[in-house]
């Protein structure tokens, strides 16, 4: 098949989709990503097809600058920002680009949850496509807290109504806001806007299926498949390893998207000052080491950091809480603590603390007296390193991308709701 990815041109989206389409490659099938300039080079690192759209309006640097502003936001603004991104983004993909894709002639689409634009693609293309989770699943139902808030799972009537409220506005308010292009491109090509922007076919998450809260309302056709790591695609990062004293290592990451925030980098080394551990910051490309002032404790500070590799060897994780930096870390038994910003970290937060695989901290509430208890909590407490540990075994018999990949031919070929995995998954390996 010839089949089309498409995803936000963004790290943590990106490492998530890229070893699909990798995968699928190496099944022997074509594959093209569909976006818009700036994803060029990591997909070109991963060996795969690049189809430009939208470059006379979304020309390369058009992410930098929206990530240069979300980088310096938190909180609400950040989530009110990060939506209006996308709804211009959509907008102007629908109107510069969509009709391009009709060249490419696809077979299928792989598309990310996060952009509605994609499926109005493959609607209007007239495609069956499988839709990726790489955050945390939109789809609300009452049991489950709203994904932007650190509201843990309570299986009561009024934690229900509260989520319900809180899910009907906001699906009136930001949900219309994000549509409003869709509905326009729908209109302008006279096509049905459908209920539903998720894949009638398939759902795959690349969360382990034990960390998310639990779920009633899910599709018969969505899919826990667990992680999809790879550093095929990743550019090799240069670390200065000899500098690694043997001693219980902390690797701190505040990602790539709200990483400007140089004052919790300097509340983190603060905290972990004096505890009987290394501690590794990854700057996520928020700036230069160099124009840091010297952090307390000495801490070894890093521009980009080789994260798998560094994990493999740590004690604990300090995360935003993305997902990506969040899987990593549960792949390799690592427990954390997070500091979530914004968008779904504050849900991911709640889900590390209610499944026992650390603590969060808030960051209105983010001191560094705070962060010292939860670390020295974490560190000293064995239960969250098994807590880990019990993920990473997990992970480790979840399918991954194999299983991930089985789901796709088989809904893409089959043009049906895949709904068995276990012998699609057997008969494709």
């Amino acid at each position: 098949m010839h089949i089309g990815l498409y995803c936000p041109a963004e790290t943590g989206h990106l490492n998530t989709m890229l070893p699909l389409g990798e995968a699928l490659q190496a099944r022997g099938h074509r594959v093209t990503f569909v976006g818009i300039e700036d994803a060029r080079d990591k997909v070109e690192a991963a060996r795969l097809d690049f189809f430009a759209i939208a470059t006379n309006v979304l020309p390369e640097g058009s992410m930098d600058e929206i990530l240069e502003t979300l980088g310096e936001l938190k909180g609400l603004p950040a989530l009110l920002y990060t939506v209006k991104a996308f709804r211009d983004t959509s907008e102007k993909v629908l109107k510069h680009g969509a009709i391009a894709c009709k060249d490419l002639q696809l077979d299928g689409m792989v598309i990310d949850q996060a952009t509605a634009e994609a499926s109005a693609i493959a609607r209007f293309l007239d495609v069956p496509y499988v839709t990726v989770c790489s955050a945390l699943p939109f789809d609300p139902e009452p049991g489950v807290p709203p994904l932007f808030s650190t509201w843990t799972y309570k299986d009561a009537w009024l934690p229900k109504l509260r989520n319900a409220l809180i899910h009907g506005f906001f699906s009136s308010t930001l949900g219309a806001i994000v549509k409003a292009p869709i509905r326009a491109f729908f209109k302008a090509q006279n096509l049905a806007l459908p209920e539903n922007l998720n894949s009638p076919v398939a759902m795959i998450s690349h969360q382990p299926k034990s960390f998310e809260f639990p779920r009633e309302k899910l599709p018969v056709h969505f899919h826990f498949t667990g992680p999809y790591h790879t550093t095929t695609s990743r550019k090799p990062v240069d670390f200065s390893w000899e500098r690694l004293t043997g001693e219980p290592l902390i690797y701190a990451s505040m990602g790539t998207l709200q990483n400007r925030l140089s004052d919790v980098f300097q509340t983190i080394a603060t905290a972990c000052e004096n505890l009987s551990a290394q501690l590794v910051i990854s700057l996520g490309g928020s700036g230069d080491p160099a124009d840091l002032p010297p952090l307390p404790g000495n801490p070894i500070v890093v521009r980009y950091a080789p994260q798998i590799e560094l994990l493999k060897k740590a004690t604990l994780t300090i995360t935003h809480a993305g997902m990506n930096t969040t899987l990593e870390s549960l792949t390799h038994g690592v427990p954390m603590v997070a500091i979530p910003v914004t968008n779904d970290q504050p849900g991911i937060a709640a889900r590390i603390k209610w499944t026992g695989a650390g603590e969060f901290v808030p960051l209105d509430r983010l001191d560094a007296e705070t962060l010292r208890k939860l670390v020295s909590q974490v560190l000293e407490t064995p239960s969250y390193r098994d807590r880990a540990q019990s993920f990473a075994e997990e992970i480790a018999t979840s399918g991954g991308t194999k299983l991930a990949v089985s789901i796709i031919e088989t809904a893409l070929a089959d043009k049906q709701p895949v709904v068995s995995v276990q012998a699609n998954a057997s008969e494709r390996s």
